[in-house]
């Protein structure tokens, strides 16, 4: 593994070059780490070179957000790692705020995107996710960043998930806490995705696209992801029936076997 930081995002490289592989690089939610995605580092490495890095303003990168900061910025910041990696394309896998940015990148950047895999997207705010952030929003600026990361599982596991698991989500808590960017930053972020709307550009991104949703979300509606599966010129579906928000931490296996055929070509 290499890293490296290019204008303050922080970015790891997991392998080695892989003959005629494109490399797949993952870009994660709101809370924007990296470290997200573990539960499909060794699937994914075992086929391809991979790139992980933290968001601007979360993780181990810079905790300054451009004014007026968009999901276009995120886009911007896809192809920053690319370019500092010396990458001319690469597969985009990305969770929820990732997986929008990963859909605004094929837009303003198309020819830097071979396939996108979007996860518990949405191409326009959905009433209920207005709900659910403006619940956050309330969470972190009345109470603080401890009542918004305990409340945080609600939003993206299913429940008894969250019971079998209370131990390591307890100690997760602790280090999301310690590690909370400033309240500004996570507003800014959570309003960059209240203001994504693309609605009325879906038919102009012709790549190959992998909608994956999870039938029991309590934060995107699935809908969402079945009408950007509707709206896609060129995008398969997969929906799992289980799993949340985060099915790629609950349900890897599933997830995991759907990503590596869809990037696979089968």
């Amino acid at each position: 593994m290499t890293s490296g930081v290019v204008d303050g995002l922080f970015y790891e490289l997991h392998g080695g070059p892989v003959a005629g592989r494109e490399v797949v690089l993952l870009s994660s939610g709101l809370g924007g780490s990296g470290a997200f995605w573990g539960p499909q580092m060794a699937a994914l490495t075992a086929r391809w070179p991979v790139v992980t890095y933290d968001h601007r303003g979360t993780g181990r990168s810079t905790r300054e957000l451009p004014a007026n900061y968009t999901v276009a910025h995120m886009a911007d910041d896809m192809v920053k790692v690319m370019d500092a990696l010396g990458l001319s394309k690469a597969h985009i896998v990305g969770h929820a705020a990732g997986g929008n940015a990963g859909l605004q990148l094929a837009l303003d950047h198309p020819d830097r995107l071979a396939k996108l895999v979007v996860v518990n997207g949405w191409s326009r705010p959905d009433p209920h996710i207005r709900r659910c952030f403006d619940t956050r929003i309330h969470l972190l600026n009345d109470t603080g960043p401890e009542a918004y990361v305990h409340a945080q599982p609600i939003f993206l596991y299913p429940a008894d998930w969250i019971s079998r698991n209370h131990t390591r989500l307890q100690a997760e808590e602790a280090h999301h806490v310690a590690s909370f960017p400033p309240r500004e930053v996570m507003l800014a972020r959570i309003n960059a995705l209240l203001a994504f709307d693309i609605d009325a550009r879906l038919e102009a991104i012709t790549h190959r696209v992998l909608i994956s949703a999870s039938a029991d979300d309590m934060l995107v509606p699935p809908l969402c992801s079945q009408r950007l599966a509707g709206r896609l010129p060129n995008a398969d579906f997969q929906q799992v029936a289980w799993g949340g928000h985060g099915f790629t931490v609950t349900d890897p296996e599933t997830f995991n076997e759907g990503l590596v055929k869809f990037l696979e070509g089968t």
